[in-house]
Parts: C-alpha cells; sequence; structure tokens
C-alpha cells in the first residue's frame, strides 16, 4: 500500500520556486492587493512559466512514476495567496500534469508554520523572510536564488547536491573556521574530533529520507536488473584531508552515503556542478552558490555562523 505521510519524503514548495511570478508579483507591487486579485482572475486560464524549482519538483514526482506500489514522495504547495487568487497556481500544476493535491492558502501570511503539519523535510520558497523565518523555529527550508530554467524532459535522472558543513551537518565546524580564519585551526578540531560524528543540520533529514530513496531503487534494481536507477546524490564540500574523515565518520553513523563526494580544498564548486549537473544544489554560503551561465538551480540555506547579519 502506499504510504501515509507520516511515513513520506515530504517537499513543501511555495508557489514562488515552482513558477514564474514575476509579472503577477509586480502587479501586487505596484497597484496592491484589490488588483493583484483581478489580475489573476483575469489570466486565471494563463498557464505560468516554470521556475527555479520546477525541474527539480517534476522529477521529484517521478519518483512516485517508478514506484507507484509506495508512492513514497508527496509535494505540497505553500501559498500566501488566497485559494481565490491561488487557483491560476493549481490550474498551472493541472496544466504541466505535476501529481500535487495538497495545499496550504494563508492569504497574505507566511506559510512556513505548518510545515510540520505535513511532515515536510524541506521548504522551497522565493521569500527569504520565509526561509529565515521557518530556519528560526528549527524547519528545514532554503531560499531559491534566481536563475534560468532549463528542463531538458528527455533527462528523467533527479540530481541533488549538497554542501556539507552547515547544510547537512551543523555548524559546529564552520563556527571553528570562523572564529580565526584559520584552515590548520579547523583541521586540527576536526582531526581531533574525527570520531565523533556531527549533529545534524537543517537538511540532515532531507538527506536521509533520500538515502531511503537510494535504497527503495537498490532493492527495486535487485527484483528487476533492467532496472535504471533515476536518483542520484552528490555531496560538494570546500573540506579536504584531513578533514575529510569526519564527514565519512558522520554519514556512517546515520547509515547514509552519497553516491558521489568531492573534497575540493577550497576549489571553486562551479567547476564539479558543471559537470554533475545537479537539479538543485544546497549550500549556506552565497559565494558558493554560482555556476557558469547561470543555468544551476542553486538554493541558499541560510543557516548558523556563516549567515549571522551584522
Amino acid at each position: 500500500m502506499a504510504y501515509l505521510i507520516e511515513q513520506k519524503l515530504v517537499i513543501g514548495v511555495a508557489s514562488s520556486a515552482l513558477f514564474d511570478l514575476s509579472e503577477s508579483h509586480q502587479v501586487y507591487l505596484d497597484s496592491g492587493p484589490e488588483e493583484y486579485r483581478k489580475y489573476q482572475e483575469t489570466h486565471l486560464d494563463t498557464v505560468l512559466g516554470r521556475g527555479v524549482a520546477f525541474p527539480f519538483i517534476r522529477r521529484f514526482l517521478n519518483i512516485n512514476k517508478h514506484h507507484p506500489h509506495e508512492a513514497p514522495v508527496e509535494v505540497v504547495l505553500f501559498s500566501r495567496n488566497s485559494p481565490e487568487t491561488g487557483l491560476r497556481v493549481m490550474h498551472s500544476i493541472a496544466h504541466y500534469g505535476l501529481d500535487i493535491s495538497r495545499a496550504a492558502f494563508m492569504t497574505g501570511k507566511s506559510p512556513y508554520p505548518y510545515l510540520p503539519a505535513f511532515n515536510a523535510s524541506l521548504f522551497l520558497s522565493a521569500n527569504e523572510d520565509d526561509v529565515r523565518g521557518a530556519l528560526a523555529c528549527n524547519f528545514p527550508a532554503g531560499l531559491v536564488l534566481p536563475s534560468r530554467t532549463e528542463d531538458d524532459e528527455a533527462d528523467d535522472e533527479l540530481r541533488v547536491a549538497f554542501d556539507f558543513d552547515g547544510v547537512i551537518a551543523d555548524d559546529e565546524a564552520e563556527t571553528v573556521f570562523k572564529r580565526n580564519n584559520d584552515v590548520d585551526e579547523f583541521h586540527a578540531h576536526e582531526t581531533l574530533n574525527v570520531g565523533t560524528p556531527h549533529r545534524p543540520g537543517p537538511l540532515a533529514a532531507l538527506f536521509q529520507k533520500l538515502a531511503t530513496m537510494q535504497r527503495l531503487e537498490e532493492r527495486a534494481q535487485k527484483r528487476d536488473p533492467a532496472y535504471k536507477k533515476i536518483l542520484r546524490i552528490a555531496i560538494i564540500t570546500a573540506r579536504n584531508a584531513p578533514s575529510h574523515e569526519r564527514v565519512v565518520t558522520t554519514l556512517k553513523s546515520w547509515g547514509v552515503a552519497a553516491d558521489e563526494t568531492f573534497f575540493l580544498g577550497g576549489m571553486d564548486k562551479s567547476r564539479v556542478l558543471a559537470v554533475f549537473r545537479p537539479h538543485i544544489f544546497f549550500d549556506d554560503q552565497l559565494s558558493h552558490l554560482k555556476s557558469s551561465g547561470g543555468t544551476i538551480p542553486m538554493v541558499h540555506v541560510p543557516f548558523g555562523i556563516a549567515n549571522v547579519r551584522a
């Protein structure tokens, strides 16, 4: 039977991340909520363009198509719209054939307080205040950054990439480094604590549940050797030896692993991103969130010491 929502890997996505709302949002900014409502009603049957998170969400939902018996994943729409102004979003979801049936419409309020109610392991939004508010409540969230959207529909694979510190793990090690900006001090701390797993970071549960999806695929491949895996996970971190070992210790203690792991030692991450071509990349530092041509969907996780506002 299909998983209950308590057992599913659930992602909450704001309409601002899923679709290109720039035109309608400008109407709201220029003319206020009443003109915005009229605009959305007038354009009810005008399909919204694909947003930055669209390629990721489409492929994520395809996991259910490959495992229809379990249906292990779900996407819930979280929106500041009212149900009335949100109809255009729901019509666009139906147009693209996205299997999204649950939604929370908040009529101007932030939707993130309802993330636990839907068992969400991630909240994606283009609204920075909502993302920071979610993280302040210890809810997993990421800020989708503007980029050009590319979605090769012939490519069914879902590629997800994570930074480690401040994303999968907490910011303990990052705090040590930031104290004096001393790489040697950072390596010494991580070597001393090599046998102690890091505490989970904001997206640890998402990473762990994606690893569960990997095991589901492994079982499918054992049943049917012709089964082609659709999920690939990468860790792309600025760490290098000797601090790499504590990453391995941490993941092993959680019983998870990535398909590909890169210890770059401060090398520009875009060099690896250009080859792996993730459909989404999570990092806690804006300086790492860039790619050639701006075509890789980047998500900023404004968590921890690296994101303390002056």
